[in-house]
């Protein structure tokens, strides 16, 4: 075993690994970037070193100085995490040309793995079954392939991920500005155009299945449903698969080890199969779309269900060890999901946000992987994650009603997120009957996204503790006291919908809220909050003038400065502005340029993501302020329309 290591990641997966570490009592070194120095895990580690600058390339994806650290510190190997230079074989060749080990696949995995061509022919030598498609190298008869395919097809990057370069075709007279499409993204994201065609599963589910070699031989640790997408990324994982029959599992777990054994893997990593689910599960409709070199995002629900830990087996097969246990001696127990929380703002088509985490609490009994704390801010600079939020039960059913209390049970104040969105889909009718494909989202997003007004009660929380919200950061901290000593005995208050409230102050700790349509007294002793004389598990963050309310479901809500300008000018004033700090990728338009509702002005990237700015209405180009590589922060005016035919 290793006496020490360096992680070559940040955030919550290099505090995953670190916990393992002190477990086995191994040594760890962080690295990070400047924007990282007091970062969660660099806390957590026994060293770290900076790497500087913010952005990764100015910083995690350095491989000369993470090399440079694990020598200077006497680490013995490098733990990639997932993400960065996980999947980079020429940065594994230079980790062991330093004399240092890769706790990871060797180069030559990662590469025969790297491109879904070259990996779907391996997998047919194999016998793995790939989905019927053209996968040859030749590029100037894709639209003849794609009508012997038959359509509906699906145009994907060969060096692809993450949903880039892919797009689907219905009709053979759409191919050819979808192929465009599709090479032109390829090209952007990584620098490769080229592109494979596969038949398009209508009915699609995603099941990949866990596998761990060690360089000779195999075995799989069974499968995770993943099929729960919000365009091609994942959003909750379960594993088992609902509806999974054993014939299929055996032959999904054979067909990986298979595909593992054809490369000589060691380590953790994933084949992830597109499933034809048209008609339940069947033990010849699954299909290889690629493979992972690299611990997954979701691993914890494998955990979860076989007791394994998979970083432990990482540690002890680079550093020498064999494969710990046999196919036999693994089974499966219980049900277990995982949820991803984002900061990202769901109704504006889930824009990735930034904001300190003012509050920060997760529920109890869930396991939670994180990389921030109460008080960290959310940086533009990376992936707007704030944990993985994993339940685990006796059966499927149970750990669903887990998820669904763990999700309510969380409470975040100082930026949006998309737990009120995982709640609802954790309470979806045809998820909960195990009804899943990849366009589940897609078809129910504005059921699942829509908002439910809150409660008077909720309000009346809201109104009352808005009176403090220049008074206390965190109003139940204030244990004992009078939260609101000094305010006037009878206010009026006004939300940023324009509904106004009535709040009498009886006592220190009484308060009677007047709303339109009902009337509520409030308690607060600075420990708990009661209603109409019932003590209620609710609590309340406020901090400047905002503030949120935690009672089952998060009600954020703002207080409205009647004395502040309105620096927007609100909606339809012909100004694109922003949404978030970023960097300009793309102008589309110049001064005087005509423009039609929603034509493209330009795209700003941000949190590892490309947006889409498009007019909001047709018009005519007065001024862009902004140019190609600029960084821009949140709210800034980028292109000013006059709205309107000339």
């Amino acid at each position: 075993m290793f006496n020490k290591i360096l992680i070559a990641n940040r955030g919550e997966i290099a505090c995953r690994i670190i916990d393992t570490c002190r477990r086995l009592g191994v040594g760890t070194v962080a690295v990070h970037s400047d924007v990282d120095a007091q970062s969660r895990h660099v806390a957590l580690a026994d060293e770290a070193i900076s790497l500087g600058g913010a952005t990764p390339a100015e910083s995690y994806l350095r491989g000369d100085a993470i090399i440079a650290a694990a020598q200077a510190t006497g680490a013995q190997g490098i733990h990639p995490g997932y993400g960065f230079l996980s999947e980079n074989p020429d940065f594994v060749e230079a980790v062991e040309a330093a004399g240092l080990r890769f706790i990871g696949p060797s180069a030559e995995a990662i590469r025969a793995m790297g491109l879904k061509d070259a990996a779907k022919a391996l997998m047919v030598e194999a016998g793995v079954p790939v989905v019927p498609g053209y996968h040859e190298a030749a590029q100037d008869n894709l639209a003849a392939e794609a009508d012997k395919i038959g359509y509906p097809v699906l145009i994907k990057a060969v060096a692809g991920g993450g949903g880039k370069g892919m797009r689907r075709v219905d009709a053979a007279k759409d191919f050819a500005q979808e192929l465009e499409a599709a090479q032109t993204e390829a090209q952007k994201a990584f620098g490769n155009a080229a592109v494979l065609i596969e038949k398009y599963v209508t009915t699609p589910r995603h099941i990949e299945v866990q596998v761990f070699g060690d360089g000779k031989q195999a075995v799989h640790l069974f499968e995770r449903d993943c099929s729960l997408q919000r365009r091609h990324q994942k959003v909750i994982e379960e594993a088992p698969a609902p509806g999974m029959t054993p014939e299929m599992r055996d032959a999904m777990g054979q067909a990986a080890v298979r595909a593992a054994e054809a490369v000589g893997y060691a380590g953790a990593g994933t084949v992830e199969f597109i499933v034809d689910a048209s008609d339940g599960l069947h033990a010849d409709r699954f299909y290889f779309m690629e493979m992972n070199t690299r611990l997954q995002v979701e691993h914890p629900v494998t955990e979860a269900i076989t007791g394994v830990d998979l970083v432990e087996w990482q540690l002890r097969v680079a550093s020498g060890e064999g494969l710990p246990v046999k196919q036999e001696d693994l089974s499966i127990t219980g049900h277990s999901f995982e949820a991803r929380i984002y900061a990202e703002d769901v109704p504006a088509g889930f824009l990735p946000a930034t904001g300190v985490l003012h509050r920060l609490q997760f529920a109890q009994g869930a396991r939670i992987d994180t990389g921030v704390r109460q008080g960290d801010e959310i940086s533009p600079h990376y992936d707007p994650m704030i944990a993985k939020l994993t339940v685990h039960g006796p059966d499927r059913a149970t750990a669903l009603g887990q998820l669904t209390h763990a999700l309510k049970a969380t409470q975040i104040g100082g930026t949006v997120t998309n737990i009120g969105f995982l709640a609802a889909l954790s309470l979806h009718e045809g998820f909960a009957a195990g009804d899943v494909d990849t366009g589940l989202i897609e078809r129910d997003l504005d059921a699942l996204i829509a908002q439910a007004a809150p409660c008077s009660k909720t309000r009346a929380l809201a109104a009352a503790a808005s009176l403090g919200l220049h008074h206390a950061q965190d109003l139940p901290d204030f244990a004992g006291q009078s939260l609101w000593g000094g305010v006037e005995q009878i206010a009026h208050f006004a939300f940023e919908d324009a509904e106004e409230a009535r709040v009498e102050t009886l006592s220190g700790t009484r308060f009677k809220v007047t709303l339109p349509d009902a009337t509520h007294e409030l308690t607060h002793d600075g420990q708990a909050w009661g209603i109409d004389g019932t003590k209620i598990a609710a609590a309340v963050w406020c901090n400047g003038n905002q503030g949120a309310v935690f009672w089952g479901d998060t009600y954020a809500f703002t207080v409205p400065d009647p004395l502040a300008r309105d620096a927007d000018q609100g909606a339809g004033d012909g100004v694109t502005r922003a949404p978030m700090p970023g960097l300009v990728r793309v102008v589309d338009v110049a001064a005087g340029a005509q423009v039609k509702a929603g034509d493209r002005l330009l795209v700003l990237e941000a949190m590892k993501m490309e947006h889409a700015l498009r007019a909001e209405a047709d018009g005519t180009v007065i001024e862009v302020m902004a140019s190609a590589g600029d960084q821009v922060t949140a709210g800034v005016a980028l292109v000013r329309l006059e709205l309107g035919d000339d």
